[in-house]
């Protein structure tokens, strides 16, 4: 979710004196951060000493917004202009030939902290505070996002940092509340494309009689998250009566966080983090129990993929994360499980919105040529869970998971929620689709789960939710030279060439061992 517009206080003296300038819609998408367009010559820009790249502040109608000024040469805009992009004019709730005024931002002392981090000191509770609120706010540029989110990377927050970032995060934002009784949550921390299994796990848990409103974010450096999955099948921006209707009347809920600012802070810098391809463990998670705490869940269990490509690489590093996650979890009230889980290889066979989403429905619905990796994770997760909340004596949650998939109950569930949540609808398919063949007969032995993100980016997902790739082997299969490895699906000629040129360097994807001659 990017910035919402605020109420604008008292206009300065210089502003006042200043003509106001006509609103032009510019029809350019800047994804979610608010761009503002001037002419070079605009009296405005010549009397506030606005240039390229600076912040300003934009009122209309009691709303005001602050965007990064682009400043227009030529004939594009008048000069009693002003150009807004989409983000920018859905905030200002603007209207063709609207009057705005343009004023200089109030002064981003939260930067100071941000400064601070960079130069090495450690941040408190007052300080993320100040900044995660003038992030909520809209009042960061990109820049200064990048900044923030690169001041954070790597080992640079230490544990009471973290806790102090979750709890701001979740200051920022709104939070649900449930009532009494237990609200289930899972997460998996990344790294494993295809790795779908929260659409197969909320049907089942919601048919055993366990509230989960599952709320997930976008991806961030994987081809798809699960709120982008599920939007092939299903509406996921649902406000907070929508989700609390979808809840009581199915008991669960797949849906976006970011529509309903649970923890809006998170999805500004997530815009930023995705480009980067950051994602530091310290604001991964504030970032995961932030959207748990604010969506009032009460027992999380973390899914935790571990191999040489996923996210979490090491034993090692797994129990360092695990260890903090529990910790954060503590200081904020919730009870969270860590279970460690093979992260070799992809989960499924589609890798990218629409083509994980199609896994799933194949799952659910018991076709024989469904991946059975992907539905054998999901129920071990899915009976951790239903143990984890006392739906079923311990060592009997996967007995009961499976029953409720093989029997069909998870997928009239799953149906009962797609319905809830505004309809159930068709994954796209992708008109471009061509195959990566093995250069020679013999065994795979590795697959890089990062080189197959990275493909399946290129071709387009997750922004293209046809985009992506689906694969036809995994570690150990056998092949023949020129069988297919995996297939890229993408939505233009451009996408697919560009994914092909990448998986056709010379360090594989797929790696096969050369059958001995």
């Amino acid at each position: 979710m990017t910035a919402s517009a605020s109420t604008a206080p008292t206009p300065t003296s210089s502003a006042l004196t200043a003509k106001p300038l006509r609103l032009r819609r510019m029809g350019i998408d800047t994804y979610q951060e608010p761009v503002l367009y001037m002419h070079r010559d605009c009296h405005v820009c010549h009397a506030e000493g606005f240039q390229a790249q600076s912040r300003v502040e934009v009122r209309l109608n009691g709303r005001a917004i602050v965007a990064t000024l682009n400043v227009v040469t030529g004939e594009l805009l008048a000069l009693d202009e002003a150009g807004l992009s989409e983000a920018a004019w859905r905030l200002l709730q603007a209207k063709p030939d609207d009057s705005v005024s343009m004023h200089h931002p109030p002064l981003l002392e939260s930067m100071s902290q941000v400064r601070a981090k960079v130069y090495g000191r450690r941040l408190n509770q007052a300080g993320l505070d100040a900044i995660i609120r003038d992030v909520a706010a809209g009042r960061y540029s990109d820049l200064q996002l990048a900044t923030f989110v690169t001041a954070c990377a790597g080992d640079r927050m230490d544990l009471n940092e973290t806790i102090a970032l979750t709890r701001a995060m979740v200051n920022a934002g709104e939070r649900m509340q449930w009532g009494d009784g237990l609200v289930m949550d899972k997460h998996c921390v990344g790294g494993l494309p295809g790795n779908r299994t929260t659409m197969l796990i909320v049907p089942i848990i919601a048919a055993c009689g366990l509230r989960m409103p599952k709320t997930s974010s976008r991806a961030i450096t994987s081809p798809a998250g699960t709120a982008d999955a599920m939007e092939t099948l299903a509406p996921v921006d649902l406000d907070v009566p929508q989700i609390r209707r979808v809840v009581e009347q199915t008991g669960g809920c797949i849906v976006w966080g970011g529509g309903v600012r649970l923890s809006p802070a998170d999805d500004i810098l997530i815009r930023v983090e995705r480009p980067l391809d950051l994602d530091s463990q310290g604001q991964m998670v504030a970032s995961v129990l932030s959207k748990k705490v604010a969506a009032g869940s009460t027992h999380v269990l973390i899914d935790m993929p571990v191999g040489l490509t996923a996210k979490v690489r090491s034993d090692a590093a797994a129990h360092r994360l695990g260890h903090e996650l529990e910790q954060v979890g503590k200081a904020l009230g919730l009870h969270v499980r860590v279970v460690q889980t093979d992260g070799v290889a992809p989960v499924g066979k589609g890798i990218g919105p629409a083509l994980e989403a199609i896994d799933v429905l194949s799952v659910l619905q018991g076709d024989a040529a469904a991946p059975q990796d992907l539905a054998t994770r999901a129920l071990f997760l899915a009976g951790q869970i239903l143990e984890f909340g006392g739906a079923t004596p311990l060592g009997q949650g996967l007995a009961k998971a499976t029953e409720v998939l093989a029997s069909g109950v998870a997928w009239a569930k799953f149906q009962q929620i797609c319905e809830a949540q505004g309809g159930m609808r068709t994954p796209p398919v992708a008109p471009y689709q061509q195959p990566v063949l093995a250069r020679h007969s013999g065994t795979v032995i590795a697959i890089d789960n990062r080189r197959l993100a990275r493909i399946a980016k290129l071709a387009g997902a997750p922004n293209t939710p046809c985009g992506g790739l689906y694969m036809h082997v995994q570690p150990g299969a056998v092949v023949e030279r020129g069988q297919p490895l995996f297939t890229v699906h993408a939505a233009t000629p451009g996408a697919l060439a560009y994914a092909l040129e990448y998986a056709g360097a010379p360090a594989e994807a797929v790696h096969v061992m050369e059958e001995a001659l």
